[in-house]
């Protein structure tokens, strides 16, 4: 049986977000070497760096062009960047970092919140163009599901160690991830719905924002927390996953 486009969105936004609460587990519940964690974090970047270039930028160009790609990109990015820096005064900049970095609720007041609300932010872009590859043939684009649901468990997992260290509850790590979870389902819904009957060029755009937006979330949290452990390996691990998403793009055309 054939599923809506708009329940097919929400299906598979859902399946990437759940990768947070498996990779919350395995941060929670598992004591997993920092060099090994930040070895996975590298590896999600290359695939979501990738699937970047070669999917969503590609296909924003395909369907609006320099323009419609270089102002959504920048912009994605700048408000992104000016969100980052105002949830990061408020005790969430180290929000995926698996050490003892991240503050405990002593020690920053609000900082629960504001590293729930880091995390939510980090994780709509990655939904929505999910959504939004569903309005290109009709069909979700396997590669752009594949790469959130890899990076996502990294960064799951980096996140709820840290978490972990700073004296955060179970029911606190797992309400943000499952939270989260669920909204990257509506949000992909979203990307499919609110744009559906939009022009090129509006889709173009969006999809350019969010890829924007990715990239400046891997620039500011992922990539170095991977380097910060795995160091000159940091490279290596990435470029493997930066491989590993461009030959699952070539063999999806």
């Amino acid at each position: 049986m054939h599923m809506p486009g708009w329940l097919a969105a929400g299906f598979w936004g859902g399946v990437a977000g759940a990768a947070l609460v498996v990779g919350a587990g395995l941060g929670f519940g598992v004591s997993i070497g920092k060099r090994l964690i930040a070895a996975v974090m590298a590896f999600g970047s290359g695939v979501l760096i990738s699937t970047l270039s070669f999917d969503l930028i590609d296909e924003a160009y395909q369907r609006g062009g320099f323009d419609a790609v270089a102002v959504g990109f920048l912009g994605g990015a700048a408000v992104y960047t000016a969100l980052n820096v105002w949830l990061a005064a408020k005790g969430a900049k180290h929000r995926k970092r698996s050490g003892g970095q991240q503050p405990s609720e002593a020690e920053h007041p609000g900082s629960g919140l504001a590293i729930a609300l880091g995390a939510l932010l980090d994780g709509i872009p990655e939904s929505m163009v999910i959504g939004l590859s569903l309005l290109h043939g009709g069909a979700v684009s396997g590669v752009a599901v594949t790469a959130v649901f890899i990076s996502n468990i990294p960064e799951g997992l980096s996140s709820s160690a840290g978490m972990r260290q700073a004296g955060r509850s179970a029911r606190y790590v797992f309400g943000v991830w499952i939270g989260i979870a669920v909204i990257s389902g509506f949000a992909a819904l979203a990307g499919y719905v609110l744009f559906q009957g939009a022009s090129a060029n509006v889709i173009a755009g969006t999809t350019a924002i969010a890829a924007g937006a990715i990239l400046a979330m891997l620039s500011d949290t992922m990539i170095p927390e991977a380097f910060s452990a795995a160091h000159n390996m940091a490279g290596l691990v990435t470029v493997f996953g930066f491989l590993l998403a461009f030959v699952l793009t070539k063999l999806q055309q």
